[in-house]
């Protein structure tokens, strides 16, 4: 079946899969390759089949999209892909994450690792001998899985006529809070695990200090370092980190020198705590998402765009606790 005869309906969006994964389905790219359509999914298809251009400055009107009931099927998905576009550009937890693991339940019991390291590392397993174990179980709790989004309220009439390419940078806003509050979780998730084991700072953020925290992470490595905007800016006016080559560097390129080759983050949700949290982003935190971002797709198709919401679930799980280290000061 060609892609520009396809019957475009509501049922795409119940699949249990993305529209574009439902699209890809029954118009596989595959069927594309060496046409002018290469490099095309099968929603771009869509939208060239019904000549709708979502950006640039001949970008067209929302109203583009309800020439037809089948265009106005993708209405939808453009948002879900705006959305997401917003989340991706704000993206903060992909540096302290190790692995995202997608469900299709708001039930998840993750797995965690017991290590014995009863072993000295220099000891040579003999034949015969005890062979030190890791063992894999199921945790005791559930992960806890936050819904997060915003809801639309505008009528079709007050938007119909505006172009694309703002509605979009509007609807990539959606995306920036949902990856802040997505932040914001897994900072939670590691303060809670830590709140017991908090390494406390004695006169301030210094070199010292941040040498101190550096080596706590042994034998996991600080990748990065998530604190407020203020102890950023004390952090980057230590000496150490204000030499010449430094700071050519800063002014020439953006790329700043940072403690110990961190990624440096700022968290809002940090203000005033008067704490920084390090990790290893590789052993840290499991991100868990039941599904993609969500769209009340009737309201949408129906043009009924008052009070309908965008929203992404998605929780966070420690997986070796050593990986990460809260400090106060």
């Amino acid at each position: 079946m060609s892609y520009d005869n396809l019957k475009l309906e509501k049922e795409l969006y119940t699949t249990g899969k993305s529209f574009t994964q439902a699209l890809e389905g029954i118009d596989p790219s595959e069927n594309y390759v060496g046409t002018p359509l290469e490099g095309l999914d099968a929603y771009q298809r869509q939208l060239k089949r019904f000549d709708i251009k979502v950006s640039g400055a001949d970008s067209d009107t929302v109203s583009k999209f309800f020439q037809s009931s089948d265009s106005a099927a993708l209405f939808p998905e453009y948002i879900s892909r705006a959305v997401r576009q917003g989340l991706n550009e704000s993206d903060v937890v992909s540096q302290i994450v190790a692995t995202t693991t997608n469900i299709d339940s708001l039930d998840y019991r993750a797995i965690e690792s017991i290590v014995d390291d009863s072993a000295l590392t220099q000891e040579h397993i003999m034949e015969g001998t005890y062979i030190p174990e890791t063992n894999v179980r199921l945790k005791d709790t559930l992960t806890k899985l936050n819904k997060r989004g915003r809801m639309l309220v505008a009528s079709y009439e007050a938007v119909k006529f505006q172009k694309l390419d703002i509605f979009t940078v509007i609807l990539k806003q959606i995306g920036e809070y949902i990856a802040r509050c997505q932040t914001y979780d897994a900072i939670d998730t590691i303060v809670q695990l830590k709140s017991n084991d908090v390494i406390s700072f004695s006169g301030g953020v210094t070199y010292a200090n941040l040498v101190d925290f550096w080596n706590s992470f042994d034998p996991y490595k600080l990748t990065a370092i998530i604190t407020d905007k203020a102890t950023v800016a004390t952090m980057l006016n230590l000496s150490e980190f204000k030499d010449a080559v430094a700071g050519l560097n800063f002014h020439g390129t953006g790329s700043m020198i940072t403690p110990f080759g961190a990624n440096l983050i700022k968290a809002e949700c940090m203000a005033g705590s008067d704490m920084l949290i390090g990790v290893d982003k590789n052993f840290a935190l499991e991100k868990v998402q039941a599904g993609d971002i969500v769209t009340d797709f009737d309201k949408l198709i129906d043009r009924q765009l008052e009070r309908a919401t965008v929203s992404c679930i998605a929780g966070f799980s420690p997986i070796f606790e050593g990986a990460s280290q809260v400090a106060s000061y």
